[in-house]
């Protein structure tokens, strides 16, 4: 599975109440997976951070 559907699943699971309102969760997701982006790439350009990031971005499955 990708970083990005886990994010929109565990936001559809939360107790927010704008899972309501179209693209709501992809709002939230947003700002979340920017800091995410910072974080690890503030770590340095090793190889486990570009497999991170990747799965971040959706390229790479997360593994199991």
């Amino acid at each position: 599975m990708k970083f990005p559907e886990l994010l929109l699943e565990a936001i559809g699971r939360s107790e927010i109440p704008l899972r309501f309102e179209p693209g709501a969760e992809e709002s939230v997701a947003a700002p979340v997976t920017e800091l995410l982006r910072a974080w690890l790439s503030s770590h340095g350009h090793s190889a486990l951070i570009q497999e991170l990031l990747e799965e971040l971005d959706g390229v790479r499955d997360v593994p199991a």
